[in-house]
């Protein structure tokens, strides 16, 4: 028997495929919802059933939620899986599922509106003791005085973030007094227009920290474990391009104490699912910035330095399964990264978009590629422009990264540009080589 019947994908390409394949090997039957140009998708064609949910614009189609709902109603679903972007960490979608009568495969709508919301997800996780980057302790009020004596006390340079901000945006670095509260104004009608709250508070800038994150999954049920941490650094305008496990050059100790404060956290707010923290780290120290309450682009690091099936493992507690691995069952072993190749330019980052005439995937020992491409597939103008995830595995960092560095050779997607000529030069960049590179290091780089 299956754990759950049958799971509607709301989602596309390289995710789409992913979800698909561990129902598969949880003999859980599959609903393929597509919009009209993403009908020859991999995932769609290999989908037990498919549902055009409209035309091109996201808005008109992953994001409509009537139309997954109504889709997931004629296809006897059981269960939805939002994969990651589109809906996958909104409330409102959640809610709706469940009130349909589906299960979300994630966390409770009130998890992740409570963790959507920095404000409340930095209170949250002060009080659970995981450490947080010094600040305003909630959201800036209309006095002045107040907002200049919180300055004060962290320290300048510091930073006004939107609390239903991300993405980069919502966010203004000052570093004086005296541009201080101009800063907040505009931040707070920023925000009010992107994202409808015009709430921000103030925390201490770090000048130069690494992205360091931790990987959780908890069963809802009191049971939560870490798999171990990630780096994800090598950023471009917020976004990540480059991925490792585990993280480089951090005290062991360290480490575990913060990860187990994740796991903490996560059975104090009663978490489901598979989970990221993401911290800001910089000399010794771990900040809290915010949590992911989703399965990650980048889960495919940890599961090769863990042997454990992320996906599969969200489709367990799912069905109500309590998780199928204790903390002393996760060992970390050996090193991962991954590339992620998107369809643009590599020089001026434009998106690429058209038919792909050749696609050829790398293999050999220690070598695992994410995608959806194949030959003859059209890469829509739509979407986002990730196409693959390239990821090496090596008994240490340096033979991951040797594989690394002959996969990328080994790629060949012909027909679109790609940025797989920035990931071949990152390879062999002897900062990078050497480990512990900041969020600044890439845009510095390019800029050079």
């Amino acid at each position: 028997m299956p754990i759950l019947d049958k799971v509607l994908i709301a989602n596309r390409g390289e995710i789409a495929l992913r979800v698909l394949r561990a129902c598969k090997e949880l003999n859980i039957k599959t609903v393929a919802v597509h919009s009209k140009p993403d009908k020859d998708l991999m995932h769609v064609r290999l989908a037990d059933e498919s549902v055009c949910i409209g035309p091109a614009a996201s808005s008109d189609s992953y994001l409509n939620v009537p139309a997954i709902i109504s889709a997931a109603e004629v296809t006897n679903t059981t269960a939805i899986h939002p994969g990651y972007g589109f809906l996958a960490e909104n409330a409102a979608f959640a809610d709706q599922v469940e009130k349909s009568g589906f299960t979300f495969i994630g966390p409770t709508a009130d998890t992740i509106r409570l963790m959507g919301d920095k404000v409340s997800a930095i209170e949250a996780m002060k009080a659970a003791g995981v450490p947080t980057v010094p600040g305003s302790d909630g959201p800036l009020t209309d006095d002045d005085e107040r907002t200049l004596e919180i300055a004060r006390r962290i320290g300048y340079p510091v930073i006004v973030k939107a609390a239903a901000g991300g993405g980069g945006r919502g966010m203004r670095v000052v570093h004086n007094e005296a541009a201080l509260l101009n800063s907040v104004q505009v931040t707070q009608t920023e925000a009010g227009a992107a994202f409808g709250s015009e709430v921000v508070y103030l925390e201490k800038f770090l000048q130069k920290p690494r992205h360091v994150e931790i990987q959780v999954l908890a069963d809802g049920q009191g049971h939560a474990i870490h798999l171990g941490d990630r780096d994800c650094s090598l950023q471009r305008r917020h976004q990540k391009v480059l991925e490792e496990a585990p993280a480089p050059g951090i005290d062991d100790d360290l480490r575990a104490q913060v990860a187990e404060a994740c796991v903490n956290a996560c059975i104090e707010i009663g978490y489901r699912g598979a989970g990221t923290f993401e911290f800001l780290y910089e000399d010794g120290g771990f900040y809290f910035i915010e949590m992911n309450t989703r399965v990650q682009v980048e889960h495919p690091v940890t599961e090769m330095v863990t042997g454990i099936d992320i996906v599969k493992e969200q489709l367990r507690i799912a069905a109500g399964l309590p998780l199928s691995i204790k903390q002393e069952d996760v060992v970390i072993s050996g090193h991962a990264f991954e590339c992620r190749i998107n369809a643009e330019d590599p020089q001026t980052f434009i998106p690429s978009p058209g038919k792909v005439t050749t696609f050829h995937a790398p293999g050999g020992l220690g070598i695992r590629v994410d995608s959806h491409l194949y030959d003859g597939y059209t890469v829509p103008p739509f979407y986002d422009s990730l196409i693959a995830k390239v990821i090496s595995f090596g008994e240490d960092r340096h033979t991951a990264l040797a594989r690394m560095r002959g996969a990328l050779d080994e790629l060949v997607v012909e027909g679109i540009r790609t940025n797989t000529a920035l990931h071949r030069d990152l390879v062999i960049d002897r900062a990078f080589q050497a480990g512990g590179v900041s969020i600044h290091y890439l845009e510095s780089k390019l800029e050079d």
